[in-house]
């Protein structure tokens, strides 16, 4: 009779879930997909126009999916001069708190270097204390703040918080 392990290697679990994942560009077919995780995960999501404007661009548009075509996240990011910029990153809220948005930053980081981009930055609402904390484990730093740059329901515009984050010594 065997012993069910005492000890479960959850970053074995977590590397084989993610040997079943790829990233692929975002294109038209896919909006239809995810227009309604965004609009699920935000109180004022991006809207059709906002993503084609993104990928006639030429922004970095990608889409993490899972090998049962399920789309658990995307980014959008745009490149000025030696910086990346982060527009927009989401988790499908079904797949929020299991390492998605760490495997996009490491993504998005891998990218932007190709690249030869010195830094990553991006707002967050100063609220979003969840992703705040995700990207300073990711070793973004809070640089700065944006006043009254996001909108909300109602009432007084909320502030951004800007982070950084070194690519290159």
């Amino acid at each position: 009779m065997s012993q069910a392990p005492s000890h479960i290697d959850h970053a074995a679990l977590q590397d084989q879930a993610a040997s079943l994942v790829h990233f692929e560009p975002l294109s038209a077919l896919w909006l239809d997909v995810l227009l309604p995780i965004e609009a699920q995960a935000y109180s004022h999501p991006w809207t059709r126009g906002n993503f084609q404007d993104a990928m006639v661009a030429g922004y970095e548009t990608q889409l993490l999916v899972d090998e049962n075509h399920q789309l658990l996240g995307y980014f959008v990011a745009m490149t000025v001069l030696d910086e990346v910029h982060l527009l927009n990153i989401t988790v499908n809220p079904l797949y929020q708190r299991q390492g998605w948005a760490r495997v996009m930053l490491d993504a998005l980081s891998l990218w932007a270097r190709q690249q030869n981009a010195q830094w990553l930055w991006l707002e967050v609402r100063a609220s979003n204390t969840r992703a705040r904390a995700i990207y300073a484990l990711h070793g973004f730093a809070e640089v700065g703040q944006r006043k009254n740059y996001y909108p909300t329901p109602e009432g007084p515009r909320e502030h951004a918080v800007l982070m950084s984050l070194k690519l290159w010594p």
